[in-house]
C-alpha cells in the first residue's frame, strides 16, 4: 500500500504514544493482542461554565472531514459564516489533493453532523481563535442527537475512529483525551493507522475520457482517476477552466480542475498557462460548497517526466471558443446521442464550465454584493430580446483603476463573453473582465 508521507513519519512517533500509554495502566485493559475498546467522545462532557467560548451553530456546507462552514450569530462573524478548522486532527484531504481515507473521513464527519440536532462550537480558551490561513477559527464542535442525553466531542470521535491524524492533539485543553483516542486508533489498526488499501481511492493507471464523456456522465465517474485534454481557458483562484470542442453536436465541453493545494510550482504551473491545451491527469470529485464536480489531485514530477500521473503541456497558442449562443438555447433542453440512444440534458448544463458569449440583454436590476470576500461582485438580472430571463455574475470589476458599480450596467443592453457557472441551484454566466462587456447604449 502507498502510504502518505505525512501519516507514515507521524504514525512512528504515535507508536511510541501507545508505548508510553500502556505503561502507565491507562483506561484501556488487556483484551488478547488488542486493548478493549474506550469511547472517549462519550466520556468527555460539555462544561457549559467552562471560560471557553461557546456558540450555537447550523451547518451551511460540508467541506472535508476537518473543515465545515457553520452558521453562526454575527457577534462572532459579521456575514454570519463561520468556517471551522477543527481542533487537534488533521483528516487525509478529499478536495483539491486526494488522499487515502479522505473521502471516508469527509463521509464520517458529514454523517455525524445530519444526525445531530443541536450543534455547539467551543474555543479552545476565553477567545475565538484563527488558523494559519486567517480565514478559519479553530474550534471544538459538540453535536446532539434526538436519542442522545449528552453531546459528542465530534473533533475527539474522529480521532477515536481513526479518520485524523494528530494536529498538536496533546497541546490543548482535552490533549489527555486526544492522545489516548489517537493510540487507541493506532492500537486497532482503524484506517488511517491500517495496512488495508482505501476502496475509494483510485489506485492504478488513469482512464482515459473525453471532456464529453465526463460531462455526460460525471456521477459514473466520481472518485475514479481521469485523464483528458483540453484546453485551458480560464485560470483564476487556484483553478483553471479547460475545455475541448466536440463537432458532432457544435458544442464546447469543459472542465473546472482544481490545483490550489496541490503543490505545482515552476514548469507545473506554466502547464496551466491561458491558451496550453493540455493533458489533465486527476481524481474526479464532488464539491460540496459549490454543488459541483470538479476534477482534482494534479501531480508534475520534473525530475520523471515520463510519469504517467504528470500533467502534461501538449501545444501552444489556443484560444477560447466563447461560443455563440442565444437565451433560448441557453434554458431549454436538448438531446445528445450516447451509445445510439438520445439522452436530454438540460443545455446549460452540458456546457458547464466552458467559455460562451450571448448578445443583446438588458440590465433589469443589479445586486452587489455588501460584503465577505466578494464584497463590490455582482449579479445582474437580465432579459433577452425574446424575453427570456439570464442572469450574470460578475468578480468585482475594475475600470481604468476604477471598480465598477451598478451604475454601469442598470437598464443598459449589452453583449457579454463569460464562462458558465452554477450558483444557488441556477445556471449563470460568470464575467471576469469588463473588456469583455459591450455596451449599445
Amino acid at each position: 500500500m502507498r502510504k502518505n508521507s505525512r501519516f507514515s513519519v507521524l504514525l512512528l512517533a504515535l507508536l511510541s504514544t501507545v508505548l508510553l500509554i500502556s505503561s502507565c495502566g491507562d483506561r484501556n485493559s488487556d483484551n488478547g493482542d488488542k486493548p478493549q475498546w474506550v469511547d472517549y467522545a462519550s466520556e468527555l462532557k460539555l462544561d457549559k461554565n467552562s471560560e471557553t467560548l461557546k456558540i450555537e451553530a447550523s451547518v451551511k456546507s460540508y467541506i472535508d472531514g476537518d473543515t465545515t462552514h457553520f452558521y453562526v450569530d454575527s457577534s462572532v462573524c459579521p456575514d454570519g459564516i463561520l468556517k471551522a478548522r477543527y481542533l487537534a486532527i488533521n483528516t487525509p484531504e478529499s478536495t483539491g489533493k486526494i488522499e487515502e481515507w479522505g473521502k471516508a473521513a469527509s463521509k464520517f464527519t458529514r454523517s455525524k453532523l445530519e444526525s445531530a440536532t443541536e450543534i455547539i462550537l467551543e474555543s479552545d480558551n476565553g477567545k475565538w481563535n484563527i488558523d494559519s490561513t486567517g480565514e478559519r477559527h479553530l474550534v471544538w464542535v459538540w453535536y446532539k442527537t434526538a436519542d442522545g442525553k449528552d453531546y459528542r466531542n465530534l473533533n475527539l470521535e474522529i480521532l477515536q475512529e481513526g479518520y485524523a491524524i494528530s494536529s498538536n492533539a496533546s497541546q490543548n485543553r482535552y490533549g489527555t483525551y486526544c492522545t489516548d483516542a489517537i493510540a487507541q486508533a493506532i492500537a486497532n489498526e482503524l484506517f488511517v493507522y491500517s495496512d488495508e488499501k482505501d476502496p475509494d481511492f483510485p489506485y492504478g493507471e488513469a482512464q482515459e475520457v473525453t471532456l464529453k464523456q465526463l460531462r455526460t456522465h460525471i456521477e459514473d465517474y466520481e472518485g475514479a482517476l481521469v485523464a483528458f485534454d483540453g484546453t485551458v481557458v480560464m485560470n483564476s483562484s487556484g483553478s483553471i477552466i479547460v475545455e475541448e470542442y466536440d463537432q458532432e453536436n457544435d458544442m464546447y465541453y469543459g472542465m473546472t480542475v482544481y490545483y490550489g493545494t496541490s503543490g505545482l510550482n515552476g514548469e507545473g504551473l506554466e502547464v496551466l498557462s491561458i491558451g496550453n491545451k493540455m493533458r489533465v491527469v486527476g481524481i474526479v470529485s464532488y464539491w460540496e460548497t459549490g454543488g459541483v464536480y470538479q476534477v482534482s489531485g494534479l501531480e508534475y514530477n520534473r525530475r520523471d517526466k515520463e510519469n504517467p500521473r504528470n500533467i502534461k503541456l501538449i501545444s501552444q497558442g489556443h484560444t477560447a471558443g466563447y461560443h455563440q449562443v442565444d437565451a433560448a438555447t441557453f434554458t431549454s433542453e436538448m438531446n445528445v446521442m450516447l451509445e445510439e440512444e438520445a439522452v436530454v440534458f438540460d443545455y446549460a448544463g452540458l456546457v458547464l464550465n466552458t467559455s460562451i458569449s450571448m448578445n443583446d440583454l438588458t440590465v433589469n436590476s443589479v445586486y452587489t454584493t455588501p460584503s465577505g470576500d466578494s464584497a463590490g461582485a455582482m449579479t445582474l438580472h437580465c432579459t433577452a430580446s425574446d424575453g427570456t430571463a439570464i442572469d450574470l455574475r460578475t468578480i468585482v470589476l475594475t475600470e481604468d483603476g476604477v471598480k465598477v458599480t451598478a451604475e454601469r450596467f442598470e437598464g443598459k443592453t449589452i453583449d457579454v463573453k463569460g464562462f458558465v457557472d452554477f450558483f444557488d441551484g441556477e445556471y449563470q454566466i460568470e464575467i471576469y473582465s469588463i473588456k469583455d462587456v459591450t455596451f449599445h447604449n
